[in-house]
């Protein structure tokens, strides 16, 4: 079904770059070849490796002769990569999927693949959606180098329950990519191996698509060899720019009659001017188009006047009327005398007259449709429900209600250059309001007008948490169509970053440093379960969700997927959401959400505050991929000292070592019901703290770990800084929220 959908979309669609071939002739540099097959290829791409037809090596495409029509090719490491359409800024190609197939829950085929696209001036644009196809699987999408992942699931148990054309996890699931993507590496897997749905399900698929894409039901699950090729099959769409470590105040790329556009992902692009057409690249750049021509697709059923990007419909003389409708001119009565020239004056005077007029009209009407439609957002988001609660009788004013115009504002009117963070819940901005106060605005993606009640009552009690080591929710505004909450603006980045990604190794992040960032982020987790006026379940901890102030205090940030548990409920059945390698085992099998999985999304933090490496690693082997499974075998097997971070084993004694091992492998039970709570992870941990005994120096130990640490200290003589090397996890893609942290 896929090669046929494929196949239908590539042939529909239009198969010259939009630039128009017209008379100026300067589609392609002089001597260059500009068609390819059915593709016409402009400048700044070239035809031909070293050819010098292109802008520079980047542009360069291969034609392939040897196929009838010839093909297009764009010219990266990877093989294969067909182009099927150019336009001004966008390219449509066929990717690979990446799949895996099970028989008698044995895995019989493995295919992952990557995307490396750095040496070109492509992007993977973000209209491309990430799908996995399969019962009981996920896929992954990951990218070191552009700092993102994300992954989806699709979940079945019987075949009747798989609707066609629905890839809303049944079967089928997809979520959005971030803008501005050159490298990912896709990989799908499987929680059961397929034990359970093989009868009609055999293998798992992981891809790219564009916004095209159908899903075509049970025979897409059941027809496995349609996907299962290692030929690029699905529509995939890539945008480009021009030079994307400058921008149009540094270009002087763009000729006559074009204008340079500045992107969103950096770098530009030259785009003709209303009324022009050419390639804006190439002198004499763009010319006027000639819009009485009769291949013009203009209605002028009169005297056509070409003019410089435009042009004129008048009646011939003699006639009357509007020029630009069929039959809209009549001739004048026979003997008249009124003077043409006066009355095109005439008509001029009182069309100007009647057009300042509309505008008026229009803008005052846009006006007051911009303030209903405001009125409308506040009363469906629950604006009035919370008016209503901040005027009752004791109730505290904590919570600030801010107007679009605040914010906008403070914003620069959410501009690309105010982002300091994206993730899978929405786009978080820094703001400056009036006072000099900066603040973290974050707009959600998710709308669900139903739950507007619901969503005012979590905003009530996140303003009234107040505990240091959690992000203080400031206020809200209600006048957009999703609420946008406003947050403390938080400026020292993520522990994720401190721990992964600062180059040279961080001096501030000693062992009893660690131990305090655990002990804080433990207490604030303990405070929101225990100590709020309804527990706070936070359903994604993670170290890219916790923050860093100037004094590299801890702060819990992100609670876009936080529940509250009314007092009579031990748990509550939800749709399964956080992060791969963090997420709790039980909830993801159980949908059963309690407080006991945050204390293993912590375990997990836990483990990787004192190794230094991160949750999820493809690079490592089979049984070291999963940090959790790969700590708790080796508490296990008393083997903890050989997988904590250098420096931490330096500085840590044994006994806080041992102790702190013991703690995270309770925390990563499996089952809730024998994992600590929060409040006695924190008191542990304060515990922890108090040991003072010089690391080994002062401490009787077995000679089999004297020998152990004997063996690490001769691989370690000098200050050498905790693994930083390991690919980026996939646990790194979400919303770095409130740091500063400029797109690239």
């Amino acid at each position: 079904m896929l090669l046929l959908f494929t196949l239908v979309l590539f042939n529909s669609l239009p198969l010259n770059m939009a630039l128009p071939q017209s008379a100026t002739g300067n589609i392609a540099k002089p001597n260059c070849p500009n068609r390819c097959g059915n593709l016409t290829v402009a400048y700044p791409f070239g035809i031909g490796v070293g050819s010098g037809c292109s802008k520079d090596p980047t542009f360069d495409l291969i034609c392939n002769s040897s196929y009838d029509p010839p093909r297009l090719f764009i010219n990266t490491s990877l093989d294969h990569i067909q182009i099927h359409n150019i336009s001004d800024h966008k390219m449509s190609v066929t990717s690979y999927v990446a799949s895996k197939c099970y028989q008698f829950g044995n895995l019989t085929a493995n295919f992952s693949r990557w995307f490396n696209l750095e040496t070109t001036p492509f992007i993977f644009s973000e209209k491309n959606n990430l799908t996995v196809i399969g019962c009981s699987d996920f896929a992954v999408i990951a990218s070191e180098a552009d700092r993102f992942a994300a992954g989806c699931f699709g979940m079945c148990d019987k075949a009747k329950d798989v609707l066609d054309g629905d890839c809303r996890g049944i079967g089928c699931g997809q979520t959005s990519i971030p803008g501005g993507v050159k490298v990912f590496q896709a990989e799908s897997g499987s929680v059961d191996n397929h034990t359970s749905v093989a009868s009609f399900n055999p293998c798992s698929f992981a891809f790219l698509s564009d916004e095209t894409f159908q899903f075509d039901g049970l025979p897409d699950l059941s027809n496995s060899s349609q996907y299962n090729t290692r030929e690029p099959i699905v529509p995939t769409l890539l945008e480009w720019v021009i030079e994307s470590n400058r921008t149009c105040r540094e270009a002087n790329e763009c000729k006559g009659n074009s204008s340079c556009i500045d992107t969103y992902i950096g770098g530009y692009r030259c785009k003709c001017k209303d009324g022009y057409e050419g390639n804006p690249y190439l002198d004499p750049g763009c010319q006027d188009i000639d819009e009485c021509k009769e291949t013009s697709n203009i209605r002028c059923y009169g005297q056509c006047i070409n003019t410089e990007a435009s042009y004129i419909c008048t009646c011939w003389e003699g006639h009357i009327g509007d020029a630009t409708k069929q039959d809209g001119c009549q001739p004048l009565a026979n003997g008249s005398k009124f003077p043409i020239t006066a009355f095109t004056l005439a008509l001029v005077f009182g069309m100007v007259a009647l057009l300042l007029g509309m505008i008026v009209i229009y803008f005052g009407i846009k006006k007051r449709k911009l303030i209903n439609l405001r009125e409308k957002f506040f009363e469906q988001n629950g604006g009035v429900f919370l008016k209503q609660k901040l005027n009752a009788p004791g109730t505290s004013k904590a919570v600030t209600i801010f107007s679009t115009k605040q914010l906008r504002k403070a914003t620069d009117n959410y501009s690309d250059e105010r982002i300091i963070g994206r993730g899978g819940y929405g786009t978080v901005y820094k703001g400056i309001l009036p006072n000099k106060g900066v603040v973290a605005i974050k707009k959600s993606k998710v709308v669900d007008g139903a739950q507007a009640e619901q969503f005012i009552n979590e905003v009530m009690i996140l303003t009234q948490v107040i505990q240091r080591n959690v992000v203080k929710l400031l206020g809200c505004c209600l006048e957009e169509e999703v609420p946008v909450l406003v947050y403390e603006f938080i400026s020292n980045n993520t522990l994720f970053h401190h721990l992964h990604h600062r180059v040279g190794g961080m001096s501030w992040l000693s062992w009893n440093n660690r131990l305090r960032v655990a002990a804080e982020v433990a207490g604030a987790l303990a405070y929101l379960h225990s100590e709020t006026i309804m527990p706070i379940i936070h359903r994604d901890v993670k170290s890219a969700n916790i923050l860093l102030d100037d004094n590299y205090t801890a702060k819990i940030a992100d609670f876009g997927a936080s529940r509250l548990v009314p007092l009579d409920h031990e748990q509550v059945t939800t749709l399964v959401q956080g992060t791969l390698g963090y997420l709790d085992p039980e909830y993801f099998h159980t949908s059963q959400l309690t407080d006991k999985s945050d204390v293993y999304s912590f375990g997990v933090v836990l483990a990787e505050l004192i190794t230094g490496q991160k949750p999820l690693c493809v690079e490592r082997t089979n049984d070291e991929k999963n940090l959790a499974t790969y700590f708790v075998k080796a508490v296990k097997h008393n083997r903890i000292l050989e997988i904590v971070d250098r420096r931490v084993l330096r500085e840590g004694t044994i006994d806080q070592l041992q102790g702190i091992g013991g703690l995270v492998k309770r925390c990563l039970s499996l089952h809730g019901n024998d994992r600590p709570t929060m409040k006695d992870v924190a008191m542990e941990l304060e515990g922890l703290k108090k040991f003072k005994t010089h690391p080994w120096g002062e401490q009787k130990m077995h000679e089999e770990s004297r020998s152990l640490i004997l063996e690490i200290e001769q691989r370690d003589l000098y200050d050498i800084p905790h693994n930083t090397n390991e690919w980026e996890s996939f646990s790194g893609s979400s919303n770095t929220m409130f740091q500063e942290n400029k797109p690239r």
